[in-house]
């Protein structure tokens, strides 16, 4: 069960169902608040079903239908990833009073105190599940606040790339220029960075830090529609040397990453962050902040990039100019993303699913 059919995840249950007999529940058809590309899913290797309901927000429904499906004896396994929704929740409690095993999947999240009305009400839906599935250390504790156990948490690798869309090796500097003479780039070095403009993704920090980079350094801000916000800032700072580039395609997007030597992502909060997977699949080394969970998890200091404290507008603009002034650097790290992310393939995610689920299996378990 999860929210919508997001292209990673289609891609992703196209991939575990070629391995077993795959039923997802949708609450939604997709999100509002993303373009139409969203819409575009095909379900291949499994029968996806969007459920009937009523939108709730932008990405979630309230949909009782979906107890209809939560029959006893049906399906080996069930997980829940929309457990934040109206309809996950009717659905882990209609799961309880049947007494129904399921598991808790989730890309990430960042506990708070665990106090308070809401709080208490995130651990009564969250506490009771046969296992938990988590990304990262951090999404372990995030499970652990809310009512997990260490002996039930389960690791997997998040992800949006195939295996095949990762590059053999880093860009040559000869190659980099061919990509950045087709897409019409003047500057020496290249900053990329993808993303809608709102104020999560923390645009206005890297605005801020690039203020004091040469000008022979773009940086090319991908992806969205910047507001008036981010166009005034952009002009009061003298920043000639910053684009505004709009949504592209795939395609289009990859030969801006092969463009790059450097991406930079200085989110306030992100759960994940799947740009993080497809910058490092480029050969690109990443500074990002300690609010990114993709960054806290993938990336290692001197290593890939740079984790820097979030809103730190120095901080980035050193590690920035840091990387993009030592070649020998930065393709290292480029190198090093490069093994890194093969671990993180939709692949490599089926394979870790069903290797787990085949043991528990095995053993009784189930």
């Amino acid at each position: 069960m999860v929210n919508v059919p997001s292209p990673y995840m289609v891609n992703y249950f196209n991939e575990l169902g070629k391995y077993c007999e795959l039923t997802v529940l949708f609450d939604k058809a997709t999100s509002t608040e993303r373009d139409d590309s969203w819409k575009e899913y095909n379900f291949k290797n499994f029968k996806g079903i969007i459920l009937k309901g009523v939108s709730t927000d932008v990405d979630a429904a309230f949909c009782p239908s979906v107890i209809k499906y939560l029959k006893k004896d049906v399906y080996d396994y069930i997980f829940i990833s929309n457990m934040a929704t109206p309809t996950g929740i009717i659905a882990i409690e209609y799961l309880r009073w049947k007494k129904i095993d399921y598991f808790l999947e989730s890309e990430g999240g960042f506990a708070k105190d665990g106090k308070g009305f809401k709080e208490k009400i995130k651990k009564h839906i969250m506490s009771g599940a046969k296992l938990y599935f988590s990304t990262t250390p951090v999404g372990d504790e995030y499970f652990l606040m809310y009512g997990a156990t260490k002996d039930k948490l389960v690791k997997y690798p998040f992800t949006s790339i195939y295996e095949k869309d990762i590059l053999k090796k880093v860009p040559s500097v000869e190659e980099k220029k061919e990509f950045r003479n087709e897409l019409s780039i003047k500057e020496e070095k290249v900053i990329i960075t993808v993303g809608q403009f709102i104020p999560r993704k923390g645009f206005d920090i890297l605005l801020k830090a690039c203020e004091k980079l040469s000008k022979n350094i773009g940086v090319y801000l991908v992806g969205g529609t910047p507001t008036d916000e981010y166009i005034q800032m952009k002009e009061q700072l003298g920043l000639d040397n910053v684009h505004f580039v709009g949504f592209k395609r795939t395609d289009e997007l990859a030969k801006y990453y092969q463009s790059a030597d450097l991406f930079v992502f200085p989110t306030r909060e992100d759960v994940w962050g799947l740009v993080i997977n497809e910058a490092m699949a480029y050969g690109l080394p990443i500074i990002t902040t300690d609010k990114c969970i993709a960054g806290l998890e993938l990336i290692k200091d001197d290593e890939n990039g740079y984790i820097v404290p979030v809103e730190d507008v120095d901080k980035l603009y050193e590690k920035m100019n840091k990387l993009i002034l030592n070649d020998t650097l930065s393709t290292k790290m480029g190198e090093n993303s490069l093994k890194k992310i093969h671990e993180y393939t939709f692949e490599n995610m089926a394979k870790v699913h069903m290797d787990f689920l085949t043991t528990y299996s095995e053993n009784g378990s189930r």
